[in-house]
């Protein structure tokens, strides 16, 4: 059984070949509709994203998307496709087989390292390495060997699956336009989202704040 922590990679930023280019694309966009593109220079792009997100014209900044894999838990995922405006790849349960293992994800509030745990069990309680008791790890080694044992009787993994919990460790993939992030973020990283949600978009929206900053500077958090 493998315990890891969640975690994310920006797989990439449209038109983010060299700094701002993703912001210049978004100022040729949105210079269309005011036929000033004879005022671009080299750093224009800068004041005029400010310009159109003080004036809240934020469909101009729908031209740039940025695409992102996590790594997390079921449960974060079942709120993260709610989203609408964005597109999304997600490992399926359905046909991929564990049988040589299940990787859960540690919650946060569950006080255990990251690491391939090995078990054994006395009289229905769990011990793991270094005698370690805990209830949340009793529940995923429990589900680790329903799991394999369902499918060593002949289940497909698609069957099989029904005894995963939402613990269950997944890779997701998510493009959105900077706009659909922007609202994103202004969601799941506020103190009303769950805990394990804002464990993962709170350091992605720093990362956007370096990498993109006009685009992600004025959201609090």
């Amino acid at each position: 059984m493998i315990l890891v922590k969640p975690s994310f990679k920006i797989m990439e930023i449209m038109g983010q070949t060299v700094e701002g280019e993703s912001l210049r694309l978004i100022e040729l966009a949105g210079r269309t509709c005011y036929k000033s593109e004879n005022k671009i220079t080299e750093d224009s792009y800068k004041s005029f994203t400010e310009m159109v997100l003080k004036r809240g014209h934020e469909s101009v900044i729908e031209h740039s998307a940025m695409t992102v894999k996590f790594i997390c838990d079921r449960g974060v995922t079942h709120e993260l496709v709610r989203h609408r405006l964005c597109a999304f790849s997600q490992e399926s349960t359905r046909y991929c087989n564990y049988k040589g293992g299940i990787t859960f994800v540690i919650p946060p509030w569950v006080d255990l390292e990251e690491g391939d745990y090995s078990y054994y069990v006395i009289e229905g309680i769990y011990f793991f390495d270094g005698d370690i008791l805990n209830t949340w790890a009793d529940s995923m080694a429990k589900s680790e060997e329903d799991y394999i044992s369902l499918i060593e009787d002949g289940w497909t993994p698609q069957q099989a699956r029904s005894v995963l919990p939402n613990s269950t460790k997944t890779e997701i993939v998510v493009t959105a336009n900077f706009r659909e992030w922007r609202h994103i973020f202004r969601l799941r990283c506020s103190k009303a989202a769950h805990p394990q949600m804002r464990e993962i978009m709170l350091p992605l929206h720093k990362r956007c704040k370096e990498l993109v900053p006009i685009i992600f500077d004025d959201i609090e958090v």
